[in-house]
């Protein structure tokens, strides 16, 4: 069994669906940063199967946790202080995402001008559907996306 020590001060991101630690862990930035992160993928799970955790010894606060309830909402984010939780923080589909998703349509102004960034807004939160914030075009595929 594969024993990853607990961490100091941080964050802990629980209960990602499976092969998808990666996605998040560029999406979040850290490869940028200079902090340690474990990544541990494909761990069992009772209620899951199959997850992916990450450990990260960084400050929460320096995140956008906005794409990350975009990629899974239901995603459990433990804040640790002095090697304790002391905060379970429940993530929302954010009202808006910039730069991260790209409009597909061609006549989209964002296709024309290329330092436009590209703004999404949530336009139906029941069925988790997003729309460009110029054309009205409707995000799809997230799954190809991230994955």
């Amino acid at each position: 069994m594969l024993n990853v020590g607990k961490i100091e001060e941080g964050f802990v991101l629980d209960h990602i669906e499976a092969g998808k630690s990666m996605s998040i862990y560029r999406h979040l930035g850290l490869d940028k940063l200079d902090c340690t992160v474990a990544i541990i993928k494909n761990a069992r799970s009772q209620a899951m199967g199959r997850k992916d955790i990450l450990k990260v010894e960084c400050d929460i606060d320096s995140m956008d946790l906005n794409i990350l309830a975009f990629i899974d909402h239901n995603i459990t984010v433990n804040v640790i202080k002095d090697g304790e939780i002391i905060e379970k923080r429940a993530l929302t589909l954010p009202t808006k995402i910039k730069g991260v998703l790209h409009c597909h349509n061609p006549r989209c102004i964002t296709s024309i001008e290329q330092g436009l960034p590209h703004i999404f807004y949530l336009a139906d939160e029941a069925n988790e559907i997003y729309r460009c914030k110029y054309c009205d075009e409707k995000y799809s595929d997230k799954a190809v996306y991230f994955n």
